[in-house]
C-alpha cells in the first residue's frame, strides 16, 4: 500500500482499542477517516480522534442499534459515500472492531463497490479471545465478490434475461479476464458462445445461431452439470429443447412456416418487454403478411412469392404468383392471398379474414392505421404500449402464438 494517496479509512469501532489503534498506524499516512461507531463505542473513537485526528480529516457515523444489521449496512453506505466525495484513492475498511452484527452489515454495503478490506489480527491471543497488545498482525482480505466475479454475473444475468446479448458477452469477458481455475474458464468461454449464438438468432441469423450453440451449448451445460449449479443446468437444458425449434426453421430455410412465424412474435415480445414498442409493432406488421403465407404454405406447400412451387393441380393457379410480385403494400398482398384461396374454392381462410378485416368492417385497419403513424413507417409518432397490446391481442384471437419465451436466470 506504499506511495498510495489521498488514501481513506473506513473503521469500525469496538471497544478494544489497541487494533484499532494498529490499523490506523499501518495505514498510514491517511487522507481521512470515517469511524463507524455505536453508542458505546463512540468513547474509544473520541479517544483515537483525540490521539490522532490532527493527522488526518475524520467523519463519524453512529448506530442507534449496534445489533441492527439494516441500521449497519445503512451506514456502510453512508461510510462509502463519504469516502467518495473526499476522492478516497483507494478506499480501505478495517473491520477489526464492532460487534458482529457491525462487521456483517459494512462488509455487506461494501461489497463489490471495489475496497480493499483489512483486519487485525495477532499471533497472541488472551483469556476471552482479544489481541495481546503488541501480537497484532495486519492482513488484507479478498473481496469474495471480487473473486467469484458476482458483480460481472450479476450483469451478465440481468442483460441474458433482458435480452440484451451483446451486454452479456461483454460481462462474461470481464469474468474471462480474471485469473480463473480451467473448468471456470471453460465454462464462461462456452457461455459467451452460448451468448453470441443467442444474439445471432435475436437478429434471425438463424444458421449462424445453429452452427454456436453446437459449438458451445453441451460443453457449457457439461460443466453446469459437474458443478452441480442447478440454476445454469435448467436454463441451458430448456436452452437445449429451444433449439429443436431453431433447427424446425432451419429445415424450412426460406419458407414461411408457422414456426418461423410464432419466432417471429417471440422477437416482437422480446423487443416490447424492453419498451421498443415501434420496433415490436414493426415485427407484428410482417408477422400479418407471413401468417398469410404461412398458413398457404402449410396447406399446399405453395410460396406465392416462388414460381417454382406452383406444381401438380397448383400449376393453374400461376398467376397469383404474377400477381404477388406485384403487389405494392401489405392490402394488396393479402388480395392476393385471399384470391388464391378463393380460386382453389377454399372459404373462411386465414388470409380471407385478414383481408375481410382490413378492407370491411373489422378491427384491423384502425390497428394497421396506428402501426402507420410510427416514426418506423411513414408518420412522426411513437408506438404507445397499448398500440402493440391491441395488435398482439388481435394476432392471438386469430389463434397465433410466440414461440415459448427463452430460459432465464
Amino acid at each position: 500500500m506504499q506511495g498510495e494517496t489521498n488514501k481513506v479509512l473506513i473503521l469500525t469501532v469496538g471497544q478494544t482499542i489497541e487494533p484499532l489503534e494498529f490499523s490506523l498506524t499501518e495505514h498510514a499516512p491517511l487522507s481521512g477517516v470515517v469511524f463507524v461507531a455505536s453508542q458505546s463505542s463512540y468513547p474509544v473513537a473520541g479517544e483515537l480522534l483525540r490521539r490522532y485526528g490532527d493527522h488526518f480529516r475524520h467523519y463519524t457515523l453512529l448506530l442507534n442499534d449496534h445489533e441492527d444489521l439494516n441500521e449497519a449496512y445503512r451506514k456502510g453506505i453512508e461510510a462509502l459515500r463519504k469516502a467518495l466525495e473526499w476522492d478516497g484513492r483507494p478506499i480501505l475498511a478495517d473491520i477489526s472492531g464492532g460487534t458482529k452484527t457491525m462487521v456483517a452489515g459494512l462488509t455487506l454495503a461494501l461489497s463489490g463497490k471495489g475496497v480493499t478490506f483489512s483486519y487485525v489480527g495477532g499471533s497472541q491471543r488472551d483469556s476471552q479471545g482479544r489481541v495481546v497488545s503488541g501480537s497484532e498482525r495486519m492482513r488484507y482480505l479478498e473481496d469474495p465478490t471480487y473473486r467469484y466475479g458476482l458483480r460481472e454475473w450479476e450483469g451478465f444475468r440481468r442483460a441474458w434475461n433482458g435480452a440484451d446479448f451483446r451486454a452479456a458477452q461483454d460481462f462474461l469477458s470481464e469474468l474471462l479476464a480474471r485469473p480463473l481455475t480451467p473448468s471456470e474458464e471453460r465454462f464462461y468461454t462456452h457461455l459467451r458462445g452460448v451468448a453470441e449464438g443467442m444474439l445471432d438468432w435475436d437478429l434471425f441469423h438463424h444458421k449462424a445461431a445453429w452452427q454456436k450453440l453446437e459449438e458451445h451449448l453441451e460443453p457449457a451445460l457439461a460443466v453446469a452439470e459437474a458443478w452441480g449449479h442447478g440454476a445454469k443446468v435448467r436454463v441451458l437444458q430448456e436452452l437445449k429443447e429451444a433449439k429443436g425449434r431453431l433447427r424446425n426453421i432451419l429445415d424450412n430455410e426460406n419458407r414461411p412456416t408457422f414456426a418461423l412465424l410464432a419466432d417471429l412474435l417471440a422477437n416482437a415480445e422480446r423487443r416490447a418487454r424492453r419498451g421498443r414498442y415501434d420496433d415490436a409493432l414493426a415485427r407484428l406488421y410482417r408477422a400479418i403478411e407471413m401468417a398469410s403465407e404461412a398458413d398457404i404454405f402449410e396447406r399446399t406447400k405453395v410460396q406465392l412469392k416462388d414460381e417454382k412451387t406452383f406444381v401438380g393441380k397448383y400449376e393453374q393457379h400461376l398467376v397469383w404468383a404474377q400477381r404477388y410480385r406485384q403487389a405494392v403494400g401489405l392490402r394488396e398482398v393479402l388480395e392476393v392471398a385471399a384470391g388464391f384461396d378463393s380460386s382453389l374454392g377454399k372459404r373462411e381462410t386465414l388470409s380471407q379474414r385478414l383481408l375481410a378485416d382490413y378492407t370491411g368492417n373489422g378491427s384491423l385497419g384502425g390497428l394497421l392505421a396506428q402501426r402507420n403513424k410510427s416514426i418506423l413507417a411513414h408518420g412522426h409518432q411513437p408506438v404507445k404500449e397499448e398500440d402493440y397490446q391491441k395488435l398482439w391481442d388481435y394476432l392471438r384471437n386469430l389463434g397465433l402464438e410466440a414461440a415459448p419465451a427463452w430460459p432465464a436466470f
